[in-house]
C-alpha cells in the first residue's frame, strides 16, 4: 500500500504525509470543528487507501467528544456491518450509531418545546444558530439516516421497520431545514470552510433522499409525499453533481451514490441505461489519488461490466481483491461480479467456482448463492458437474431452507428462488429450463450482455437448443407451457439485442397469447408486456409502448417481482414522458 500513499502524495501535500506519518501522529489534545474536519479528512483518505483499522483508531479517541468522529467512526462500522450481514456487526454497528446520536445531541442547539414546534429555519431562530449548531443538524441526519437503514435489516419486528421509517422522516425534515438555510445565506459574503463543509452535508442529504425517492412507482411517491416527502430526480441529480464537484468531506459521498445510482440501480430498477460517461468521469480524479483503493477499484471494473469489457473487468476485479486483505466483504462483491462476468461469457465452470465461494464465504443471501450455484451447474455436462462433486437436487433442495426476512418480509429474489427450487422437492424432481439465464434476466443482465453481439448469438444458440430439445421430449411435465414461455421471453431478448425486432415481437407475443395456459410462471406475461413495450419504445412506436406497459403495470398483480418490475415500469413511463396524472 505505500505505492499507494507515496501516488497520492504528489498531488495532495500534508493530507497524504499523513499516512506514512500514522504511527507518530499523537492523538489531538483538543478538538474545535476546523480540527475535527481536518483529522475526519485524513481517516477519510486512510479508508480509500485500504487502511480501514487505521481509520478507525484515528477516529476512535476523539468519537464520544466531536460530532464528526462519533460520524465517521459510525459510518465505517455501519459499512462494515452492511457488507458482512452478521448479527454481531449489525448489533455494534447500532449501538455505535446510537452513540453518535448522542454525542451530536450535545452539539444541536436546546430549544425549548414551544421554539421547537416553530420552524427551526425561522429568520429569528437561524440567527441564533452558531455555526457549530448548523453541522451539528447536518450530522445527527446523517447518523438517523445510517441508524434507520440498520435498523431494517436488524430483525424482522414490524415495530422496527415503523421506528426506522420514523427515523428517515425526521431525517428528512433536517435535511430540508437545513437547504432552507443554505438558500438563505446564498448570498452572504464571508463563507468560510466550514459553510463549504455545511453545504457539501446538506447536498448529500438533499441529493439522495430526492434521487432515490424519485424512483419509486408513483402511487409510493403519492402516499409518501401525503407525509412530506418530495421525489425530484433533476433536482437529486443537480445537487449530489454539486456535492461531488466541491472540495467537502462528503463530496465522496456524494460521487458514491451517484456511481451506485448509474452502475446499480438504474440497471436493476430502471430500464438498463446507465450514464457510464458520467460515471468514468465521477470516478478519475480518485483513480489517480487512490490507484490502489480497493472500493475505487472496484467500481472501475463495474463500469468495464457496463460498457461490455468483461475480460478487462475480470483482470481490474482481481487487482480489487489483491489489494487489501482485511475486508474480505470487498471480495465477496467482486465474486459475484465475475460469477456473472463468467455466466455472460457461458464459461459455467468459472461462474460455479465464484458461486461455490460465495456460498462459503458471505452471509448475504445464502438463499440466492445456493440457487445460484445449482442454476449454473444444470448448465454444465454432467461429466463437468461430477469434477466439482456437487449434487445439484441436494442444493435445489436446500434453498427453502436459507431464506431470510427483513422487516418481517421475504426478499423478493428469493422467493423466487424458492418457488423455482420447488420442482426439485419430490420423488421425481422435474429439471428447470436454463434457470442461471432465468437468473441473468431477473439481474436485467441481458441490458449488459447485449452490448456484445458474439455472446448475445451464442446465448441465442444455447436457448434455441434448449428450445428443439424441449420439443421433442416424449412426455411433457406440467410445467411444459411454462418453460416455452421463459424460453421465447429470453429469446425475444436476445433477438432485440441482436436488432431482429420482428421476430424479438413475434417471440414476445407467443408469450402473451399463451397467458392461459401458464401454470405457475405467473410473472412472465406482465414482464412481456413490458419488455414488448420497451421495444415499441426502441422503434418509436410511442403510443403502443405506452399501451402495452401500463397493461403490465394495471392488469397484473401478486406474480413474483412484482416491485422490481413496477420500479421499471415507473423508470419507462417516466422516459416516454408520461405524467402520474396520466397514469392510472
Amino acid at each position: 500500500m505505500a505505492s499507494a500513499g507515496s501516488s497520492a502524495e504528489e498531488g495532495a501535500g500534508e493530507e497524504e504525509n499523513f499516512e506514512d506519518a500514522f504511527e507518530s501522529i499523537p492523538v489531538a489534545s483538543k478538538m474545535d470543528l476546523k480540527c475535527a474536519l481536518e483529522e475526519c479528512s485524513m481517516a477519510l483518505n486512510l479508508f480509500l487507501n485500504n487502511k480501514f483499522s487505521e481509520a478507525l483508531e484515528l477516529l476512535r479517541p476523539w468519537s464520544k467528544d466531536s460530532m464528526y468522529h462519533a460520524l465517521g467512526y459510525s459510518t465505517i462500522l455501519v459499512m462494515q456491518a452492511a457488507m458482512t450481514f452478521e448479527h454481531q456487526d449489525i448489533q455494534m454497528g447500532i449501538s455505535t450509531m446510537k452513540e453518535a446520536l448522542h454525542t451530536c445531541q450535545r452539539f444541536r442547539k436546546r430549544s425549548t418545546v414551544v421554539e421547537s414546534l416553530s420552524s427551526l429555519v425561522s429568520k429569528q431562530s437561524m440567527d441564533q444558530l452558531s455555526e457549530e449548531e448548523m453541522h451539528a443538524e447536518i450530522c445527527y441526519a446523517e447518523c438517523l439516516l445510517q441508524k434507520a437503514a440498520l435498523t431494517f435489516v436488524q430483525d424482522e419486528n414490524m415495530i422496527n421497520f415503523i421506528k426506522g421509517g420514523l427515523k428517515i422522516r425526521t431525517s428528512y425534515q433536517i435535511y430540508k431545514e437545513c437547504h432552507q438555510v443554505l438558500q438563505m445565506t446564498q448570498g452572504n459574503k464571508n463563507k468560510n470552510e466550514t459553510y463549504h463543509q455545511f453545504e457539501g452535508g446538506v447536498k448529500l442529504g438533499i441529493g439522495a433522499f430526492n434521487l432515490m425517492l424519485s424512483l419509486l412507482p408513483g402511487r409510493i411517491l403519492r402516499l409518501l409525499e401525503f407525509i412530506g416527502f418530495s421525489g425530484n430526480r433533476k433536482l437529486g441529480l443537480h445537487q449530489l453533481r454539486e456535492g461531488a464537484s466541491g472540495g467537502s468531506l462528503r463530496a465522496i459521498l456524494c460521487t458514491f451514490t451517484l456511481l451506485v445510482y448509474h452502475t446499480y440501480v438504474s440497471l436493476i430498477l430502471g430500464i438498463g441505461e446507465a450514464n457510464l460517461q458520467e460515471a468514468e468521469t465521477l470516478l478519475e480524479p480518485y483513480l489517480q489519488k487512490f490507484p490502489n483503493g480497493s472500493i475505487i477499484l472496484f467500481y472501475d471494473a463495474r463500469i468495464d461490466i457496463l460498457k461490455g469489457n468483461f475480460e478487462k473487468a475480470q483482470s481490474k476485479f482481481q487487482e480489487c481483491i489483491a489489494a487489501q486483505q482485511e475486508w474480505k466483504q470487498i471480495h465477496h462483491l467482486c465474486y459475484w461480479e465475475l460469477m456473472w462476468c463468467y455466466s455472460f461469457q457461458q464459461n459455467w465452470l468459472q461462474a460455479y467456482r465464484y458461486a461455490d465461494l460465495l456460498c462459503k464465504e458471505s452471509r448475504w443471501s445464502k438463499a440466492i448463492y445456493v440457487f445460484q450455484k445449482a442454476a449454473i451447474l444444470c448448465m454444465l455436462p454432467d461429466e463437468d458437474v461430477k469434477t466439482t462433486g456437487e449434487d445439484i437436487v441436494s442444493l435445489f433442495r436446500q434453498v427453502d431452507g436459507l431464506r431470510q426476512r427483513i422487516a418481517g418480509k421475504s426478499i423478493p429474489t428469493e422467493k423466487l428462488a424458492v418457488r423455482k427450487a420447488r420442482r426439485y422437492n419430490g420423488a421425481q424432481p422435474v429439471k428447470l429450463i436454463l434457470p442461471a439465464l432465468e437468473m441473468m434476466y431477473v439481474w436485467n443482465g441481458f441490458a449488459i450482455v447485449g452490448k456484445r453481439a458474439d455472446l448475445t448469438e451464442s446465448l441465442l444458440i444455447t436457448i434455441e437448443k434448449e428450445e428443439t430439445a424441449l420439443q421433442n421430449q416424449t412426455s411433457r411435465t406440467e410445467y411444459f407451457i411454462d418453460d416455452l414461455c421463459l424460453l421465447q421471453l429470453l429469446k425475444g431478448l436476445c433477438l432485440k439485442h441482436l436488432g431482429r425486432l420482428l421476430q424479438a415481437e413475434l417471440c414476445f407475443n407467443q408469450v402473451i397469447q399463451s397467458e392461459k395456459q401458464i401454470k405457475y410462471d405467473n410473472y412472465l406475461v406482465p414482464f412481456t408486456l413490458y419488455e414488448l413495450g420497451l421495444l415499441y419504445k426502441q422503434q418509436d412506436q410511442r403510443e403502443k409502448a405506452i399501451r402495452y406497459i401500463e397493461t403490465a403495470k394495471n392488469n397484473y398483480k401478486e406474480y413474483s417481482m412484482e416491485s422490481r418490475l413496477h420500479f421499471r415500469i415507473h423508470a419507462a413511463l417516466d422516459s416516454l414522458k408520461v405524467t402520474p396524472a396520466s397514469t392510472p
